[in-house]
C-alpha cells in the first residue's frame, strides 16, 4: 500500500479545523456564529486555486436542513414550553409529596423523572430545566443542594439513552445511517433505529446510575450546604440570572 503523505488540501482542512477548535475553546463569538463562520470560510477556500476539491458549495448549507438539526430545535422548543407552562412547580410539589423530608427517597424520584424527562428532550435542557426544582426541594427538605444536583446531573446524561430524540449523537447517527445508505448495495444497506430502539438499554443505565446513587451515595456525592444557594419558586430563566448575576453575588435575595 502506497504511504499516505500530507497534501495541501489535508493541510488547510487540518488548520481549518484547528482554526474551529481555537473558536470554540476561546469563545471570542458565540459557538454558532463561529459553526456559520468555519462553513463560509470552507466554501471561500474551495474557490482558491488549487483548492477546488474542498468542498462542494452548492451542498454547504445542506446541514442545516439535516434530520438531526430540525429534530434538536423542537426538542428544544418543547423544553422551552414546559417552563413557561409552570409544569415544573407541580412536578416539585410531587416529588415533596411521595418523598417527603428523606433523602433516600428525594434522590430517586428526582433522577428517575429527570431521565424520563431527558428521554425527550436534550439532556442540558432538562437538567437547566430541573434546577430550579431542585433547589426548591432542597430549602424544603434541607437536604444539601450538591447532594441533589450530582445525581440529577448524571441521571439527565444517561436519561438521554432512552430514546432516539434525548440524545443529539443519536439523532445524528440516524442521519449517518441515511447517507451512508445511499452508497451501498441494497442487499448491505442499514435499517434506520426506531423512537424506542435504544429503550431496554437505556432503561438498564438510568436504573444503574439511580441505584448507584442511592448506595452510595452517602459516601460519593458531596455534603457543602451553603446558604443562599437555593430558591423558593422562580423560572429558570430567574433562577440562572440570580445565580451567575455580578448583583447577585453583592445581595442576599431570592427570586
Amino acid at each position: 500500500m502506497d504511504p499516505i503523505s500530507l497534501t495541501f488540501e489535508m493541510a488547510v482542512v487540518l488548520g481549518l479545523l484547528g482554526f474551529t477548535v481555537i473558536l470554540f475553546v476561546s469563545e471570542v463569538v458565540r459557538i454558532d456564529f463561529a459553526a456559520i463562520l468555519v462553513m463560509v470560510l470552507l466554501g471561500l477556500l474551495s474557490q482558491l486555486p488549487g483548492l477546488g476539491s474542498l468542498a462542494d458549495v452548492s451542498q454547504l448549507f445542506n446541514g442545516l436542513a439535516s434530520n438531526a438539526v430540525v429534530s434538536i430545535i423542537a426538542v428544544m422548543i418543547i423544553g422551552a414550553g414546559l417552563d413557561k407552562t409552570g409544569l415544573m412547580s407541580k412536578v416539585a410539589a410531587l416529588i415533596l409529596k411521595y418523598g417527603g423530608n428523606s433523602e433516600g427517597r428525594v434522590v430517586p424520584i428526582i433522577s428517575g423523572t429527570v431521565g424520563v424527562i431527558s428521554s425527550f428532550m436534550q439532556n442540558v435542557g432538562a437538567a437547566a430545566l430541573f434546577l430550579p426544582v431542585v433547589s426548591r426541594i432542597s430549602v424544603r427538605t434541607e437536604i444539601p443542594l450538591s447532594r441533589l444536583l450530582m445525581p440529577m446531573g448524571f441521571c439527565a446524561i444517561l436519561g438521554g439513552t432512552m430514546t432516539m430524540v434525548g440524545s443529539s449523537p443519536l439523532i445524528l447517527l440516524n442521519d449517518l445511517i441515511l447517507t451512508a445508505n445511499q452508497s451501498l448495495p441494497e442487499a448491505q444497506q442499514m435499517d434506520t433505529f426506531g423512537l424506542f430502539s435504544v429503550t431496554p438499554v437505556g432503561i438498564a443505565l438510568v436504573a444503574t446510575g439511580i441505584l448507584y446513587f442511592v448506595i452510595f451515595g452517602r459516601w460519593v456525592l458531596p455534603v457543602t450546604k451553603k446558604g443562599g444557594d437555593a430558591t423558593s419558586g422562580c423560572s429558570m430563566k430567574e433562577y440562572l440570572k440570580e445565580l451567575y448575576s455580578e448583583s447577585a453575588r453583592t445581595r442576599n435575595l431570592m427570586c
